[in-house]
């Protein structure tokens, strides 16, 4: 079992990264808190429209995107990268809507196929063009959000101000946080009764475009530090938790954020323990977090839940008379 699980140091895990590697450690939780953040607020509005897996479709689907960018401008640099992933995420969404307003597929079943078939045709570019298509697959699956501090960091004349990965994902989150409050009203009814927005004048569908732009805008930018396979959860877990806590969209929102910086800097000092992938370990606490609000939870959690039932059953029926002794 030791061999297993490393030994546990205090000092080595919860201490020195911010006494001994504070620069390199900030840009990491600074990194993995505008991810899941920025992940998180989109992803109440997923869960309220039940198309959670929508963002597991957009984060396979880059894969054709990435390579078709590199093959038409012979270029791995960020923008071209970002903008072919970007699109690829945008045409996921059409494809998917088509395919369920169109024919008499379900949702789930047209994210399945949309996915799936982009998927493959990325995997098919990058066989046939592997020898001029260099794709990391620990960057693919896993993300390398350990890296970030090596990135260059931006330079506004003489002055130094963040890693590029970092300084990008902080203005994907602060340009999700203010959309989402200009459009909260309009967000908030076209998600629970689209016909009621329409008879309100909101065009449900260019909200539900707009909604899924904005995550495909999200998710590309995340894909860089914690890959396809774990962007799914920062984009669901935040959001499950939060609607545990509260019923209100406005506290679920603010909850969510603050899940994604716990489960970032949780997920760090896990990390360092048992020197594991860091996005993957803020994965695992996002799911402690939730594991615990589903627990604890004073209303919906599963203790609150039983003591409720408990005071049912010691109650009397409505209508029983009850006689002292």
């Amino acid at each position: 079992m030791n061999n297993f699980i490393p030994s546990f140091d205090f000092q080595r895990v919860f201490v020195a990264p911010w006494t001994e590697g504070t620069g390199s450690f900030i840009w990491i939780a600074l990194m993995g808190f505008f991810v899941a953040a920025s992940c998180g607020l989109i992803g109440n509005y997923l869960i309220l429209r039940r198309m959670a897996l929508v963002g597991d479709a957009i984060s396979h689907s880059i894969l054709p995107g990435i390579a078709i960018a590199f093959l038409l401008a012979n270029s791995r640099s960020t923008p071209v990268m970002f903008v072919g992933a970007l699109a690829a995420g945008i045409l996921t969404t059409v494809i998917i809507e088509v395919i369920h307003k169109k024919s008499r597929v379900k949702q789930d079943a047209a994210i399945g196929i949309a996915f799936s078939t982009l998927f493959a045709i990325g995997v098919i570019l990058i066989s046939l063009y592997a020898d001029k298509v260099d794709l990391d697959q620990e960057c693919v699956l896993y993300g390398e959000i350990a890296f970030v501090p090596l990135a260059p960091l931006v330079q506004i004349g003489s002055i130094s101000l963040a890693p590029e990965p970092v300084l990008r994902m902080g203005l994907v989150a602060l340009v999700t946080a203010i959309l989402i409050v200009i459009f909260y009203k309009e967000l908030l009814v076209s998600s629970f009764d689209p016909g009621l927005a329409a008879s309100l004048g909101i065009n449900a569908g260019v909200m539900h475009y707009a909604l899924m732009s904005m995550l495909s805008v999200v998710v590309v930018s995340a894909f860089e530090s914690v890959g396809a396979i774990l962007v799914i959860a920062m984009l669901i877990l935040p959001g499950a938790t939060a609607s545990l806590l509260s019923h209100r969209l406005p506290a679920v929102l603010l909850l969510s954020v603050a899940h994604g910086a716990l489960s970032s800097l949780l997920g760090i000092h896990l990390s360092i323990w048992l020197e594991c992938s860091m996005a993957a370990a803020m994965v695992v606490m996002g799911m402690v977090l939730f594991m615990l609000a589903w627990i604890f939870s004073p209303r919906d959690g599963l203790i609150g839940r039983w003591r409720a039932r408990q005071v049912r059953q010691l109650s009397p029926p409505d209508g029983a008379v009850v006689y002292g002794r």
